[in-house]
């Protein structure tokens, strides 16, 4: 249930997003547009259901989406990825959650969730650039799934193979999708050789 997608494009502006000396507004826009090139993957599987129309000439029988796409960016880096699949799935609804680490447990907090109605029946697409130790995704899907979501994906950027076995471990039934699957985590749970903290880099605030 993992998906790399090795396209030049993408790879090409994943070297910029990764170089130290890309600034804050050539990182934001590479990862605006990697967001809208893995969007077409993303939604290679969507259910669509037969519409008639009447075109300028005729009746025909043609498809659109059959769900809802719900967008679930984990705060904050995750915003970044959001325009950038909205720019082709503009019906897409939002949601936001943010999770902290405690201090003490090492346990991720939800902080802060909001999310459009019927998660049930929608198809939810989780947006996070990093998927380091995996604790901070896993969390999220623990909460869109208590909510409702029954069909669930998660889009990163770049992740390290710990953090993907986390979500396969924890749930299986959760296709990942990924512009890039690095080496490992140093020991300090940075993915090497990663991109740097994802968003201090899209904020300017390292």
């Amino acid at each position: 249930m993992v998906t790399v997608l090795n396209h030049p494009l993408i790879t090409h502006k994943l070297s910029y997003m990764r170089d130290e000396k890309t600034g804050t507004k050539d990182f934001r826009q590479s990862l605006d547009e990697i967001a809208g090139l893995m969007a077409y993957e993303i939604t290679r599987d969507l259910p669509v259901k037969d519409v008639e129309i009447k075109t300028p000439l005729t009746l025909t029988t043609t498809q659109q989406l059959a769900k809802d796409i719900v967008l679930v960016p984990i705060l904050r880096a995750g915003l970044g990825m959001v325009d950038g699949i909205r720019s082709l799935i503009p019906t897409a609804k939002v949601g936001h959650v943010g999770v902290y680490r405690d201090e003490e447990t090492l346990l991720p907090i939800e902080y802060f969730a909001k999310f459009p109605p019927n998660l049930k029946d929608s198809i939810v697409m989780i947006l996070d650039p990093m998927l380091a130790t995996g604790g901070s995704a896993s969390a999220v899907i623990d909460i869109v799934k208590a909510r409702g979501a029954t069909s669930v994906k998660l889009v990163c950027l770049v992740a390290a193979p710990e953090g993907v076995k986390v979500i396969e471990d924890a749930h299986p039934d959760v296709h990942i999708y990924l512009a890039a699957l690095d080496e490992k985590l140093d020991e300090n749970g940075y993915i090497v050789p990663g991109l740097g903290d994802a968003g201090d880099r899209l904020y300017g605030t390292k």
